[in-house]
């Protein structure tokens, strides 16, 4: 027996370094939009930007978020267009009102959205609303957003400035997640985590490497970019629409064409060494000042938020579930586990294997620990972590088994196979 408990912590061990060493440096939190010197003065003409925010139900929360788009202190024009969702809460009615108290009504646009067509998803076809009402004004670059983020008042200007000066179609941030209650501070820095690790950001932003994804309350998209690959509704079943979209895009890359990029009968064309992208290229990172507004105060809440693309993210596959109900426990668990039980046995090996597994789990989790301000021991809870969102995940595929996968806002959306 202390044979095999040895070999399987060797084993997690060695998947802790050839994660640490070799994929992507997924545990740095260095990719962040804040950091990075970004102007957009050095522009001849900058950019029309139209801001896209799909809205259902959402009049506690669209007072601050709204209020924070219309007040980006972003130099170039642009617009705000919500699409009213079928709202029942009078969303859009206090989205005039934060329009009118902060003396902006002709940059909001308000569409009341049209009954959901079959082969979409609710929030997907919301946002091709409000894309084909902004297209009229012919902008450069969408931002596509969320009801629930509020908007560092630079974060639009940050957004172009970083897809002009490195010739990017898709500029992405995962904004700071709400970090208050007790199950949040336990529970949301590791979605984060595994979510990078998913996604190495590294991987990402290499436009060599073939990893895409984005996070869908921040994401700015050149229009070029959007037509190239067909618009919205190419990921139009998408339940994990952000990371479809970003695949989508990096797929597109190609030879960029020369010249410059606009449209001259609207007077914003731009120098095209600025602003013509290598097709494909993307762009993802964190941010410290934009944040969700959307809170989770229990564990049920996170737990729901998981569930509902858990096994999309997965494929849908019951392999891939099937290795991730092994691999998460021979990952996360053995390490304290097997620490425990070489104390128990008097087995020095095992346990001191053990620790030093657990102690480069905690290492690697601590960067997301320390940017989202917690205390440092939660860094040591990563294991018990691990096992919540391994039920989370099996709950998932259950729930989908059972027809109720990818609930939201309401409504429930079948698998689709594509995405």
């Amino acid at each position: 027996m202390d044979v095999i408990v040895l070999g399987l912590m060797l084993l997690s061990l060695t998947i802790w370094l050839g994660l640490l060493c070799f994929w992507g440096q997924f545990w740095r939190t260095d990719q962040q939009l804040e950091v990075e010197t970004l102007y957009t003065t050095s522009l001849q003409s900058l950019p029309v930007v139209c801001v896209v925010v799909p809205a259902r139900n959402e009049a506690e929360l669209i007072p601050t978020s709204l209020r924070s788009l219309l007040l980006q202190d972003y130099p170039g024009s642009f617009n705000v267009f919500l699409v009213d969702d079928r709202s029942t809460d009078r969303t859009a009615n206090f989205a005039e009102g934060v329009a009118h108290a902060v003396g902006k009504p002709q940059q909001l646009h308000i569409i009341s959205g049209e009954s959901l067509p079959p082969g979409w998803s609710g929030k997907l076809w919301a946002v091709e609303q409000g894309i084909k009402s902004a297209s009229k004004l012919t902008p450069d670059y969408f931002l596509l957003t969320d009801a629930d983020i509020e908007h560092d008042p630079g974060n639009l200007r940050r957004l172009v400035a970083k897809a002009v000066q490195e010739d990017l179609d898709l500029v992405s941030v995962m904004v700071r997640l709400r970090c208050k209650s007790f199950w949040e501070k336990l529970l949301i820095p590791a979605f984060v985590f595994f979510f990078q690790k998913l996604y190495p950001f590294r991987w990402v932003n290499n436009p060599n490497n073939s990893t895409a994804a984005a996070a869908g309350g921040s994401i700015l998209i050149a229009r070029e970019a959007l037509e190239r690959i067909g618009g919205i509704q190419v990921i139009r079943q998408a339940l994990i629409d952000d990371c479809a979209l970003a695949q989508a895009v990096k797929k597109s890359r190609g030879a960029g064409e020369q010249g410059s990029r606009g449209d001259k009968e609207n007077n914003h064309t731009y120098n095209a060494q600025y602003l013509i992208p290598s097709q494909g290229r993307i762009w993802l990172g964190l941010s410290s000042l934009t944040r969700s507004l959307r809170p989770y105060d229990s564990l049920a809440t996170i737990w729901d938020m998981v569930a509902r693309t858990a096994y999309t993210q997965l494929n849908y596959s019951p392999l891939l579930l099937l290795g991730t109900l092994v691999g998460m426990p021979l990952i996360y668990l053995a390490p304290p586990i097997c620490m425990i039980l070489g104390v128990v046995w008097s087995n020095w090996a095992i346990a001191l294997t053990g620790l030093l597994g657990w102690l480069l789990m905690t290492f690697a989790y601590y960067p997301t620990i320390r940017f989202y301000k917690c205390s440092p021991w939660f860094a040591f809870s990563l294991p018990a972590i691990a096992f919540l969102y391994t039920l989370m995940t099996l709950d998932s595929a259950l729930r989908h088994w059972q027809g109720r996968g990818g609930a939201w806002k309401g409504r429930v959306y079948p698998s689709s196979d594509n995405f």
